[in-house]
């Protein structure tokens, strides 16, 4: 279903319309009168499309005016958002956190990952045991049925998107601190999280 906006002129004419039966009101657009009273059709016209806009911008995925209110009830932005982060990282960040449900499976991970933007794999590690590993793999002790590593790029990079960055992003922007914290923070407390970058 696609939504209707008012125009500039559509607003001037109910303005227009508006004002009192007269010659000394006259009604013509190309009126003295008229164009002085078009000067307040495009804030209407603004306002209108804000209103329109407005179901769009409450949800956390297309947010612009309301994400700096998604980080506060999200408890962003922390430390893992460093110094001065894109809009583009933020959204992914409340994105991620808002739909992140919990879970301790390889899927649940990488899912997470894929929502902060970062492509990964998961490897999982067991002691050497005889008649089940190779030979060549490493021993390990008891603390390696707890350890596991994210495998990812050195520098992810984000590149600057059209309708998802915004004014002052950077074209481009690396580094895995986001991902490095966030994944830190929802692993599971007993086990022993290892980052391994190619």
């Amino acid at each position: 279903m696609s939504r209707y906006s008012f125009s500039s002129t559509d607003f001037t004419s109910a303005l227009l319309g508006l004002l009192p039966r007269g010659r000394a009101w006259p009604k013509e657009l190309s009126s003295v009168h008229a164009q002085a009273v078009s000067c307040f059709a495009p804030t209407f016209q603004r306002s209108c499309d804000a209103a329109l806009n407005l179901l769009i911008d409450t949800f956390p995925a297309t947010t612009v005016n309301f994400l700096a209110e998604w980080e506060s009830t999200l408890g962003l932005p922390d430390p893992c958002s460093g110094i001065s982060p894109t809009v583009q990282g933020r959204r992914n960040q409340v994105v991620a956190r808002f739909s992140n449900t919990g879970g301790q499976s390889i899927q649940f991970f990488t899912s997470f990952a894929l929502g902060l933007g970062y492509t990964v794999s998961i490897t999982q590690y067991a002691p050497f045991r005889c008649g089940q590993s190779a030979c060549g793999q490493q021993l390990g002790g008891e603390d390696w049925f707890f350890t596991w590593a994210i495998n990812s790029q050195v520098n992810t990079v984000t590149y600057f998107r059209t309708g998802q960055s915004a004014m002052g992003d950077p074209l481009a922007s690396w580094g895995n601190a986001v991902l490095e914290c966030e994944m830190s923070s929802a692993k599971p407390a007993h086990t022993i999280l290892q980052f391994h970058y190619s």
